[in-house]
């Protein structure tokens, strides 16, 4: 049976994109088990709450909730476990200094198929403000705006 090609989007991570400033953006695989991947294919996951973090060389996800496969037994892993982030050594060793000295956060943006392969967005994150989300915000509202306008006047 062939591999399937290209880029399937599985999960995606807005609360990060709304509460982090995203400064750099890294490919990670993940490794999982048989039934976690027969779970993530039918979209029972979460990426709400999870981070990522180096320890003792590793990247590791934690909080990533992928719901147990129902027909699964007891291979079945446990939902909230941590899973093991693959990077190259020294890529996972940059992030790691970079996430000590400047003070910022690894955060998964979002858990998508490549190929047939299961792959996590990380994002070098720095944590927005309450004053910076209000900006955000206002600029949505007043991009969306001028958009209606522009509709008005071209229609």
């Amino acid at each position: 049976m062939p591999k399937s090609k290209g880029i399937k989007q599985i999960a995606q991570n807005r609360k990060a994109l709304h509460d982090y400033f995203v400064l750099d953006r890294f490919e990670a695989g993940i490794e999982l088990t048989g039934t976690e991947v027969k779970s993530i294919r039918a979209g029972t996951l979460n990426l709400k709450d999870c981070y990522a973090r180096v320890k003792d060389g590793e990247l590791w996800v934690r909080g990533m909730h992928i719901s147990p496969y129902k027909q699964g037994s007891w291979f079945n892993a446990d939902p909230d476990r941590d899973r093991r982030l693959l990077m190259h050594k020294r890529e996972i060793v940059r992030l790691g200094s970079r996430v000590q000295q400047e003070g910022l956060a690894l955060v998964p943006l979002s858990l998508y198929f490549k190929d047939s392969y299961v792959k996590v967005e990380l994002g070098l994150c720095k944590g927005k403000k309450l004053y910076d989300k209000r900006n955000d915000a206002a600029e949505k509202s007043a991009r969306r705006e001028i958009d209606r306008k522009m509709k008005e006047v071209n229609a």
